[in-house]
């Protein structure tokens, strides 16, 4: 079985945020990590070398493949910020209709810029994302 690449690494927030490239991209990110820290009360922490995430949880899946994750964590990546949010929790599509421009892949939420969403809705996201992940995995 392979090894998971993206584990809890040492590596410093603070240095990951401070290497975006983009100014208006490094502001947001550094927003939205102070706002999912101030929601959760979880340490950021680097998962790979271009993850921030919160907390953690295992997982196994039916093939046997198993391993740690972050409850939740973003990336800046070159075309959007990568929101990893559960694709679970409570009042999911009615928080989605009234959050904003954002694009989604099957796990991830991509925004382009923080005035594009609404701050109100991503905190709600956060919380009830959170919970979900708090109720199903760290029973």
């Amino acid at each position: 079985m392979a090894k998971n690449k993206t584990t809890e690494t040492e590596n410093s927030v603070d240095a990951y945020l401070q290497a975006i490239p983009d100014e208006k991209k490094r502001k947001d990110c550094t927003f939205i990590v102070d706002l999912i820290h101030q929601e959760t009360g979880l340490k950021p922490k680097m998962w790979g070398t271009g993850i921030v995430g919160f907390g953690s949880y295992h997982y196994k899946y039916d093939s046997g493949h198993e391993g740690d994750a972050p409850l939740i964590g973003l990336a800046a990546r070159v075309n959007a910020i990568t929101l990893y949010i559960s694709t679970e929790f409570e009042d999911r599509q009615e928080l989605l209709a009234k959050f904003g421009k954002y694009k989604m892949s099957k796990a991830c939420i991509y925004i382009k810029k923080i005035e594009d969403i609404d701050i109100e809705i991503l905190r709600k996201m956060i919380n009830n994302s959170l919970a979900y992940m708090r109720s199903n995995y760290l029973n």
